[in-house]
């Protein structure tokens, strides 16, 4: 996992370094590492942004819709913690910084999430007969 932070390491700064090279000389403009933070990562966010609130609308409208929404916005979250333990786990030599128990650890998540639709299910499908059984009465 080390390796492919570092490649990841690699590829972010290359380029920040041509999108700094090429806005301050091909541009000509004389902006600072905090002005170039501040316009890509507006500029990211704001695409980012508008990518979820049109998903989200269009989600929103299906029967599961806000369940679907919890799911991502908690498999988005869950990917970020486990990654940040295993980061912590190499600075502080504390446990493997290992890709292997991210994956693990996520796929503990998805299963019991599959857990929950799977008791979810079995209660509506009850629900659903109970109201059914009820009707014929």
């Amino acid at each position: 996992m080390k390796e492919i932070i570092q490649m990841l390491v690699d590829i972010v700064n290359n380029l920040h370094d041509f999108i700094q090279i090429f806005v301050n000389h091909t541009l000509n403009l004389s902006l600072t590492d905090k002005d170039l933070h501040f316009w890509v990562m507006g500029i990211i966010g704001i695409l980012i942004f508008l990518f979820v609130l049109i998903v989200s609308r269009i989600l929103a409208k299906m029967r599961f819709g806000i369940t679907i929404l919890s799911f991502l916005y908690t498999f988005t979250f869950m990917v970020v913690l486990v990654f940040s333990i295993e980061i912590q786990q190499a600075l502080t030599n504390r446990g493997h910084m290992e890709f292997q128990d991210a994956i693990i650890g996520l796929l503990g998540f998805i299963l019991f999430f599959f857990l929950f639709v799977a008791i979810s299910a079995a209660f509506l499908a009850g629900k659903k007969l109970w109201k059914q059984l009820n009707k014929k009465r």
